[in-house]
């Protein structure tokens, strides 16, 4: 398959009507976002929604985020939108934010995972929502990369994994969030925070009051549990090299590298300590901004693959604001392997 690519800065530009007929006709195309890059397609024509999971590897009992232009596309998809939903879309839609509703029939299972519940969300990407306009559809999009590989927050990254797999890329420039959206459950009897992203549990609780955490956003989904999200089940973000985690201060994370440091070990830091570390290192944010580490987390977990590494240590993000989403993706990226200093 040869896949096109359209470079694109203006979403009245008249490629995004290309794209639209691309995807009303079933296929898949790359599409930005604030968040990530999404791999899309027709969410209401099953066979379309196939393809999405055989391009990227997908298990098909991981669910996928059904994206909305407009509000009134929310509500055939859904058996009721409760006064919280509305809460939560006043606040953050258009937004890094995905609200989970009992699902109506017009979603199909293929979709929901198996669930009765889908996914749905309104990006503020303004190319993003252009491209569902000119489909006319809602549309199916998960992060457009290979399952299990760091999400791609620029179209060259989506052309490393899905060339010749999918039939176009937009390309719009980076992404500015760079991890995907928050994931909140309303189908349940507490609001429940399924996975961390740019809205953040503080930003959430001045709208609903108290949530809930699930515990997967920071340790493995027990086995035998059904994940309510994308992001719980498997592991996700990972590069080829084996990531660990280290908690502890600047230095005692030196010291740890040095004496455990092999010829292909590389150092995933904070800005500015790159050259006090005895081995190759990647700076992916400042220590105390989250916000700046959500933008190029997943850009330097690609570059670990590209320089090599087979081994990586990686410093222990600050749990708080958006931090937390960037401790969440490093760490299902290192399967969970952290060390206390």
């Amino acid at each position: 398959m040869n896949t096109l690519v359209f470079t694109v800065s203006d979403p009245r530009d008249p490629a995004l009507q290309t794209v639209g007929e691309i995807l009303r006709r079933g296929g898949l195309a790359a599409i930005p976002t604030e968040t990530v890059y999404g791999l899309a397609a027709n969410a209401l024509d099953d066979e379309a929604v196939r393809g999405i999971f055989r391009a990227k590897g997908r298990p098909a009992d991981n669910p996928l985020i059904v994206h909305i232009s407009d509000l009134s596309q929310w509500a055939p998809l859904v058996l009721d939108i409760p006064a919280q939903a509305k809460q939560l879309a006043d606040a953050f839609w258009p937004g890094p934010l995905t609200v989970i509703l009992p699902k109506s029939d017009r979603v199909s299972s293929v979709v929901s995972g198996g669930l009765s519940t889908v996914a749905v969300r309104m990006p503020s990407h303004p190319v993003a929502r252009a491209i569902i306009d000119s489909a006319g559809v809602p549309l199916a999009a998960p992060s457009a990369n290979t399952s299990g590989k760091p999400s791609p927050t620029t179209a060259q990254h989506v052309k490393d994994d899905m060339d010749s797999k999918i039939d176009c890329i937009v390309d719009a420039g980076p992404c500015s969030v760079g991890v995907e959206s928050t994931v909140l459950s309303l189908a349940g009897d507490k609001p429940r925070l399924l996975r961390p992203g740019g809205v953040t549990p503080a930003m959430l609780e001045r709208v609903l009051g108290e949530i809930d955490i699930d515990d997967a956003v920071y340790h493995q989904l027990a086995a035998g549990k059904t994940a309510a999200s994308p992001g719980m089940k498997y592991k996700h973000y990972a590069p080829k090299a084996q990531v660990t985690i280290l908690k502890g201060s600047f230095a005692q994370f030196c010291d740890y590298v040095e004496s455990h440091k092999t010829p292909d070990t590389l150092a995933l830091c904070f800005d500015g300590e790159e050259a006090l570390l005895s081995v190759p290192a990647i700076a992916f944010g400042k220590e105390s901004d989250g916000k700046s580490q959500a933008a190029n987390i997943f850009a330097a977990l690609r570059d670990v693959d590209r320089r090599g590494a087979g081994q990586v240590f990686a410093r222990f993000p600050k749990m708080d604001g958006v931090g937390l989403a960037v401790f969440n993706r490093l760490v299902r990226a290192a399967a969970f392997h952290i060390v206390e200093l």
